[in-house]
This record gives C-alpha cells, structure tokens and sequence, in this order.
C-alpha cells in the first residue's frame, strides 16, 4: 500500500470526531509556556509570517485558538474593484471553481458532489443556485483563518449540517468522494445586490471550532440532526454586512466553499484559477 493510500485509509478508520474534540480542548486551554511553545512550533513548522499579524509576540496569546484567529495589522488586505467585483474572502489556495451543473459542483478529478446536498437538504435553500456557479478555497495551517464577505449582503439563513470530519486537504479531495457534502458544515445564505450568494464553512480534522460573528460557536458542540435559523430581510434585526467585513473564522484550518445565484456572475477573474494563491481583498469575480 502506497503512503498517499494508507493516509487516506487510516482517516476512514480514526475516531476522528474524538480527537477533534480532544484538541480543541487544548487549542481554548491557558497552558501558559506550554501554549507559548506550541504556538511557537507551529510557527517554525509552517513558516508563518507573523510581521503580518496585529499582535506579533507569540508570549502575548493566551490560547493557541488566540493565535490561530490572530488578526491582521490594519490595511494589509486592501479591498479591490467596484461594487460588481467579487472580492476574495480568504487567504488561502483555489481548490476548484466552476458552473454548477446538473445541481453537481466538482470536487477533484472524477469526484463531485450535489448542491442540495451541500447546502443541507432543503430544496428551498439550493433552488436559488442552480445553473450559477461556485467556487472551493482551501486554507492550509500556515494562512489567516478569519472569512470576511466577497460583497455587501444580508444574511437570510444559517444552517448547521452534522457530519464527518476528514482532512479537506487537496490529498483528500482527491479521493474521498462527496467530501465538501459529507464533512460538518455551516451554510450560510445571503441576499446581496448582484444575487444570491452561500458560504459554506467545511469543518474537517481537528478543527476545534467553527463561528459566526452573529452566533459565536456553532460547532461544537451542536449534535446529529440538521438545525437552520432564519433571519429577517429588512428592518433594525437585519443582519447587514459590509464588503469585506468579517463574517466568521475556523479554530484551525479548512475550506470555505461559496456559491453564487444563476446569471449572477460575467465570469472568475483571470488570475483566480485552480491553484492559484487567493489574498483577502483581491478580484474572485465580476458580477453582470
């Protein structure tokens, strides 16, 4: 058996739910030097560029989930475009984009996976999206792991859809089938001014913790049946949000898959293709 094969075979067969669950436990925990040297390793290991970050000094985090949700320094991810551009969300790595077809977005070579599906099983909730398209970034270990609007919108929907948790790394994708569909989830839906738009939050091994900035944690713990909240359109309870204001974040990494409305977008911009390196703030797609 081949090393690629044996990873994926062995995350078939870990109890990968209690192991996440057992590192979140330390990632929220104040261990003090312990806590410091963790986040200092993890530095090291990925390479971090912590010149980026607001709070620099790794003594100065109390938690590693701290460090990991560190923030920018202010006007380091400057937005681009008018209000027809798309912006990035994430800083991370394309992993796929494309039309949805047949209600199928891709995945990797010779796997996809469904939209009503995706997006937890209410045919109201993936009608809007059929024949527009969709795009999957992955954020590794070394990236920033806050997710910020790609346009003005207004939230109309969150719903939280259990699942397992394999790795959504590009080894994985590769050759779990129906991984972003099958992994917990958070879908969030949004009426914006160029059309609808969904964000999903893929959680995946030992991601501690996915937010909302309206709902704080929403996983874990959260359980085996789907829940949704709906949220009004209009009005002083509306939930509004800004290009590119925080929307929510990961306590460790994973993949953000975004969906746009039938004829919402012209097309993605040239530089955002598969592979390509995504930066907050830079063109994603331009809207007709």
């Amino acid at each position: 058996m081949s090393l690629d094969k044996l990873k994926i075979t062995l995350q078939y067969v870990m109890p990968k739910h209690a192991v996440s669950r057992l590192v979140g436990k330390f990632a929220a925990s104040e261990s003090g030097p312990l806590t410091t040297a963790f986040i200092k390793w993890f530095i090291r290991q990925y390479d971090i560029n912590m010149q980026e970050a607001l709070i620099e000094d790794p003594k100065a985090f109390k938690t590693f989930n701290d460090f990991f949700t560190r923030e920018l320094k202010p006007g380091l991810r400057p937005l681009v475009g008018d209000e027809k551009t798309l912006i990035q969300p994430v800083d991370g790595r394309v992993s796929q984009l494309g039309p949805i077809v047949d209600e199928r977005l891709i995945q990797a070579k010779n796997h996809d996976f469904g939209l009503l599906e995706l997006l937890g099983g209410h045919q109201s909730d993936a009608e809007p999206f059929k024949d527009g398209h969709f795009t999957t970034i992955y954020l590794s270990p070394q990236d920033y792991h806050r997710i910020h609007m790609p346009c003005a919108g207004t939230l109309r929907r969150m719903v939280y859809v259990p699942g397992d948790l394999f790795s959504v790394n590009p080894l994985t994708a590769e050759n779990v089938p129906g991984l972003f569909a099958r992994n917990e989830r958070v879908v969030t839906i949004f009426d914006t001014e160029q059309g609808p738009m969904a964000m999903v939050l893929v959680g995946a091994t030992i991601v501690a913790s996915i937010e909302t900035t309206w709902a704080g944690t929403v996983t874990p713990p959260a359980g085996g049946n789907i829940m949704a909240w709906d949220y009004p359109a209009d009005g002083e309870q509306a939930i509004r949000f800004s290009k590119g204001q925080e929307m929510g974040r990961f306590k460790l990494g994973s993949t953000v898959v975004a969906c746009f409305g039938k004829d919402m977008l012209e097309g993605f911009d040239d530089k955002f293709e598969i592979n390509a390196q995504t930066r907050l703030g830079q063109a994603m797609a331009h809207c007709r």
